[in-house]
């Protein structure tokens, strides 16, 4: 009962976070003129409201809701994987790899990250090397997670390969010209306005796959709390899972990253939160909360970004570590004590 209710709490959070979210933004505009748009009624007098409202708030909107969800349920299929409290994509350098892939797509083959000008082979091929640098280091992290038995061996193992990832980054951002490195500096920064509507259908294709797949998931997770020799006595094959979960995280994280930049402390911090909701680590229940609960801090996050006032869009991960950074504090001093 108690599970069901906050499970109902984060759902209403989420929708009320989601219609705060069409309501305000950097530009003030009525009330009365955004429920007409959205109602379909339009606004004939003021055709750039209209405008803001359907190519600019809705799809920030939804990818905000789509990318949270994504970044938050790979938190938590690694954190079970690895027995890690402390695992997420950026921690052990999964959106390294992503951020990695989308720099020699951009810099070295000359691709553009604007939404306006990109042609669809550029975009799908950004996307591609977004996830083959995500997969590429999580297929090492998995094979070093079979070498080094000690988690927190694995954690450092993690940050040392995002480390290298970040290392090539640079030396590809020297080699650039003006203008690629300030493209991917801006795309580094992390946005969820960077999609524009009629790209926003391979967002939720794209992460509704994987978010899919992760829920299918649901009892191997469970399974493996307990341990592989438990996992195998129930009949279920660790490989298989393995690579599923592998090919999963890859997936979330690289469409997420590669649409919105890589963005820090959802993943690591929101399984975290989801757990303290709800007092349970049955993936049944807690999954479907750390997927709410990352929809609700994005969009919250987005909302901040998008106040209005002068200064104009905020960064996303200007306002991420401040709500993450606290939550991963306090679990290492759980871990202390």
């Amino acid at each position: 009962m108690k599970n069901s209710v906050a499970i109902i709490g984060l759902l209403v959070a989420m929708v009320l976070l989601f219609v705060a979210s069409l309501y305000s933004g950097s530009v003030s505009i009525p009330l009365s003129a955004i429920t007409d748009i959205l109602l379909g009624r339009g606004c004939p007098d003021h055709p750039s409201w209209q405008y803001i409202v359907i190519e600019n708030r809705i799809p920030q909107a939804v990818t905000a809701l789509m990318c949270g969800a994504a970044l938050s349920v790979s938190g938590l299929l690694l954190q079970t994987a690895f027995r890690n409290p402390l695992a997420g994509p950026s921690v052990l350098g999964i959106d390294s790899g992503a951020h990695l892939g989308v720099a020699l797509v951009v810099l070295m083959v000359g691709g553009s990250l604007t939404t306006g000008s990109l042609t669809l082979g550029g975009f799908t091929l950004i996307i591609v090397a977004a996830l083959m640098g995500a997969l590429l280091v999580m297929a090492l992290l998995l094979v070093l997670s079979r070498l080094l038995q000690n988690n927190v061996m694995l954690l450092i193992a993690g940050m040392m390969v995002g480390y290298i990832a970040s290392s090539m980054i640079s030396l590809l951002n020297f080699r650039a010209t003006a203008e690629g490195v300030h493209a991917m500096t801006l795309w580094g920064m992390g946005s969820f306005a960077s999609v524009s509507l009629d790209r926003l259908p391979y967002v939720v294709v794209l992460i509704g796959l994987g978010l899919v797949l992760a829920l299918l998931l649901t009892k191997p997770l469970n399974a493996l709390l307990l341990g592989d020799d438990y996992a195998r006595n129930l009949g279920i094959s660790i490989t298989r899972t393995r690579t599923l979960l592998l090919f999963t995280t890859g997936l979330l994280t690289a469409a997420s990253t590669a649409f919105c930049g890589p963005i820090a402390f959802i993943g690591l911090a929101v399984p975290h939160i989801a757990r303290m909701i709800l007092g349970s680590s049955n993936h049944r229940v807690l999954l479907p909360a750390t997927l709410l609960t990352g929809s609700s801090l994005a969009l919250a996050c987005n909302l901040i970004s998008t106040l209005p006032g002068e200064a104009g869009v905020i960064p996303i991960n200007v306002i991420t570590p401040i709500i993450g950074a606290p939550v991963v504090l306090w679990v290492i001093l759980r871990l202390e004590h």
